[in-house]
């Protein structure tokens, strides 16, 4: 029987929730992702069944910069920094997927993107995710509620019609069996990280013992954001309304999407506390709607996807060689 979050009480000495998240990962095609301080590993299972790892030296932002103890902007940095990890290694395993169908010409191995590629990837990204979650919201609560002028009322009704276009979107998805398979290994991710900051043994055997619901998941995150951005974006309204007298679509759009790294800021320190306090009745009380949303991003995953996320993560804090599971061309040796 899987440990439930309520059992979430750190054992494992070089694990501190008191300090900016220093384990965490992310599903990728048939693998995971997972970052510990000053690397990033990313663990594959090929067709063959072969399990392929991309290791990298990574320092995030918010450590080469100092910014570690300054509250809210550690945490907007810090958004970036898993989007930009993110996608890199998401790249990475579309490009190892693609090897394995024959589908390019890469030597024998994954090229990898430029960073101009990467970071173009990661401004569409946001772009599209702003536009969709945030201006969207914004226009139809303006269009087709007649809030406009109220502050909270208005950012009531917006952030409503943001969740559930998330919850819309996310279930949608959930549906394509690719997507579902990349659930179970968001799922493992999840497993083998409690496995980790409970300190038990890294093994798939280990892991399976544990909940696929994690207090400090991005999808919790997500949702979170959007809890945050109800009050933080009706305090914004309630000032211009007083300094300005009225509010329009147009306005709100130039205030609102510049505000929305101070509001991923208060969403990562709210994650943060609530993780820490998840033992408590009023911790699981703030992250329950997280934990709820995971039972749409997780699925239980099974074993060979268990021993991907250990790996990753074993390589990633430096326990295992990744050089062991260096990227062979199949196709290579299919002809030899």
């Amino acid at each position: 029987m899987s440990k439930t979050t309520s059992d979430w009480i750190p054992k494992n000495p070089a694990f501190d929730p008191g300090q900016p998240m220093q384990i965490g990962g992310q599903a990728v095609i048939e693998g995971v992702m997972m970052r510990a301080p000053g690397a990033v590993a990313t663990a594959i299972r090929r067709s063959n069944g072969d399990i392929v790892v991309q290791k990298e030296s990574y320092t995030s932002l918010v450590d080469r910069w100092g910014l570690k103890r300054i509250p809210i902007l550690r945490g907007a940095l810090g958004l970036v920094d898993m989007m930009y990890v993110g996608i890199r290694s998401l790249n990475w395993s579309a490009e190892v997927a693609m090897q394995d169908a024959a589908s390019r010409e890469h030597g024998g191995k994954p090229s990898g993107q430029t960073t101009v590629a990467l970071v173009t990837t990661l401004v569409i990204a946001l772009a599209l995710g702003i536009g969709i979650f945030f201006v969207t919201p914004l226009f139809l609560a303006s269009v087709l509620f007649d809030v406009e002028q109220t502050a909270v009322a208005f950012n009531l009704v917006a952030g409503i019609i943001r969740i559930l276009i998330l919850i819309g979107y996310l279930s949608a998805i959930s549906l394509m069996p690719d997507i579902r398979r990349l659930f179970q290994y968001h799922g493992a991710e999840h497993k083998a990280v409690f496995a980790f900051e409970l300190n038990d043994d890294l093994t798939p055997a280990a892991a399976a013992r544990y909940s696929r619901f994690h207090p400090r998941c991005g999808t919790s995150f997500l949702l979170v954001v959007m809890f945050v951005a109800i009050i933080m974006f009706a305090l914004l309204d309630a000032l211009l309304l007083e300094w300005i007298g009225v509010m329009s679509f147009a306005l709100r759009l130039a205030t609102h999407v510049p505000f929305i790294p101070v509001v991923g800021g208060m969403a990562y320190e709210f994650i943060k506390i609530s993780a820490r306090h998840s033992a408590t009745w009023w911790g699981r009380v703030a992250i329950a709607p997280g934990l709820w949303l995971q039972g749409v991003t997780t699925r239980e995953p099974d074993e060979t996807q268990l021993e991907v996320a250990v790996i990753a993560l074993k390589c990633a804090l430096g326990i295992e060689d990744a050089g062991r599971y260096e990227f062979k061309d199949t196709r290579v040796e299919a002809a030899a």
